[in-house]
């Protein structure tokens, strides 16, 4: 009996630890960390032609140092974050984003109304 019993436990030990590493490796996959550059505007008239600037071919960043009305002064980076982090019509829709970059990015469009005001959102990283 001890042999099975310990089989068993194996047998358990080892399901569990693969199931616990497949569902990390998919959480991983979907990404909870990703890095993020918005543009904020208080005003949607400001954002609407903040987003104008971008679709004429500027990029994010440039975009995001004239335009932004936060703190985030550095093209609007506002480096890595992780899920949970953000409010959540930000955080939902910065997630949905596919990786681009500022030259060429795929942003939020419409912009995003949050608390703090509107928001283009684009994404550099995802981990």
């Amino acid at each position: 009996m001890p042999p099975k019993k310990a089989g068993n436990n194996a047998g358990k030990g080892a399901k569990s630890g693969g199931g616990q590493k497949e569902e990390a490796a998919g959480k991983e996959k979907k990404g909870n960390t990703i890095k993020v550059r918005h543009i904020l505007c208080e005003k949607q008239s400001k954002v609407l032609e903040a987003m104008e600037k971008i679709k004429s071919g500027m990029k994010f960043n440039e975009v995001a140092a004239t335009y932004s009305e936060d703190k985030a002064r550095s093209g609007g980076d506002l480096g890595w974050m992780i899920r949970g982090s953000m409010v959540g019509p930000f955080q939902d829709a910065a997630f949905a984003l596919p990786v681009s970059s500022c030259d060429k990015p795929v942003y939020t469009d419409p912009p995003v109304k949050t608390k703090f005001g509107y928001h283009i959102i684009m994404v550099e990283g995802k981990k």
